[in-house]
């Protein structure tokens, strides 16, 4: 079976919709994915994600099935250097986050004090729980650390999400602390990853990602790649610092 997990379009996070350039990215999407043969669509509630969603299904004459476990990963935290506000859980400064060795481990990252405040280990349950349940759907059953393939096929699903629920994601299926992928990866507005199934002993499988974070669409159709989700290449820029 093959996943395929799409980044919304350039956000306009105002209107929880995209921008005039989002809204050409997702026309370039369709055009990638309008060729695929897709057993099945599920998208975010969040506005962002069904426009992304939108053009591709339309081009298609499909529908999807909206997951409320799909919205942008949503705890709140008290993050070290920020007094005044909560901050998303998964926007740290490296020299905070990356002093606690229990952010690299699995089975210890969602048990910090700060992590234990915003209840982000409840909310993590919540996503992989239902995840687990979609994918057992689909003929692929959580057993230990690898899936049971009770009904093995090459189906391709599609995922319409954000990039901080799409890291909690490829977290399950790798086996890893989602700090890890939420600092070293960034999956750009339309992006698409693709993870496969592969069975090397009858019904045992794994998850293999086989592409982070595609933009091919977006270079297809000389529309360069968003910045959003990315911070300042070097400090003296302009970009974006926080």
């Amino acid at each position: 079976m093959r996943l395929m997990i799409v980044r919304h379009g350039d956000p306009d996070y105002e209107k929880d919709s995209l921008t005039e350039k989002g809204w050409r990215e997702a026309g370039l999407l369709a055009h990638k994915l309008s060729g695929l043969d897709v057993k099945a669509f599920y998208v975010s509630p969040l506005g962002r994600a069904k426009a992304t969603a939108s053009l591709t299904l339309d081009k298609m004459g499909r529908t999807a099935v909206e997951c409320g476990w799909l919205r942008e990963f949503p705890p709140q935290i008290s993050r070290p250097d920020v007094k005044d506000r909560k901050k998303i859980a998964w926007d740290w400064l490296p020299e905070d986050w990356t002093a606690q060795p229990a952010y690299f481990l699995r089975d210890k990252w969602a048990d910090t004090e700060v992590m234990r405040e915003g209840k982000v280990k409840e909310a993590y349950a919540d996503v992989i729980e239902n995840f687990d349940r979609l994918l057992a759907e689909h003929g692929y059953v959580r057993e230990g650390e690898y899936y049971r393939a009770e009904r093995a096929n090459r189906d391709t699903i599609v995922f319409f999400c954000h990039f901080g629920l799409e890291c909690v994601l490829l977290s399950r299926l790798m086996n890893v602390s989602p700090m890890i992928l939420w600092h070293h990866t960034c999956a750009a507005p339309s992006s698409v990853t693709t993870v496969v199934s592969e069975e090397r002993r009858e019904g045992k499988a794994i998850f293999r990602l086989t592409g982070f974070g595609d933009i091919s669409h977006l270079y297809a159709g000389d529309e360069e790649p968003a910045f959003a989700a990315r911070f300042c290449e070097t400090f003296d820029s302009e970009e974006r610092h926080d």
